[in-house]
């Protein structure tokens, strides 16, 4: 159940962390002005920070909370690295990708910019790490409750 439960969250997180990256991303990139070298809209770029502060929280909580299912990473990992080679396959049909799926606008050019430099291939292969630990497929047990417990018999000897 835990595995069946942590696919439909990886499923459902895969979107949203790259839509939101790619929100925060292009937020940023409007809230300032790099010839003048200044913020132009400090309050867009504190909520792009905001937003990109929130997917790389999501991002770390998924890959280091134990006991989590290892597929609530996997799902997002395989879905990005998938996008990102793909890219390299066949840059032009990936690039045309956001165009077809909604929302359109600023959102289309932040998709397209963090696949074409590699953003969602780093996070694919962030995302992919915890999958390998052995530990993430066991039956979930707590582990911290049995090294306490037992901790505590040794200092009572």
């Amino acid at each position: 159940m835990r595995h069946a439960f942590g696919f439909l969250l990886g499923l459902l997180l895969t979107p949203a962390l790259a839509y939101g990256a790619a929100w925060g991303y292009v937020q940023a990139g409007q809230s300032f002005d790099g010839s003048a070298q200044e913020i132009t809209d400090s309050t867009r770029m504190y909520g792009a920070f905001a937003l990109l502060a929130a997917v790389g929280l999501v991002m770390g909580v998924i890959i280091v909370a134990r006991w989590a299912s290892p597929l609530v990473s996997l799902v997002p990992a395989l879905a990005l690295l998938g996008l990102s080679v793909y890219f390299l396959i066949d840059p032009s049909r990936v690039l045309d990708l956001p165009g077809q799926v909604p929302p359109a606008g600023d959102l289309d050019f932040g998709l397209r910019m963090l696949t074409g430099s590699g953003v969602f291939g780093l996070m694919g292969f962030a995302l992919l790490m915890p999958t390998w630990a052995p530990r993430r497929w066991s039956p979930d047990r707590d582990d911290d409750e049995e090294a306490s417990e037992a901790y505590y018999q040794s200092v009572q000897r």
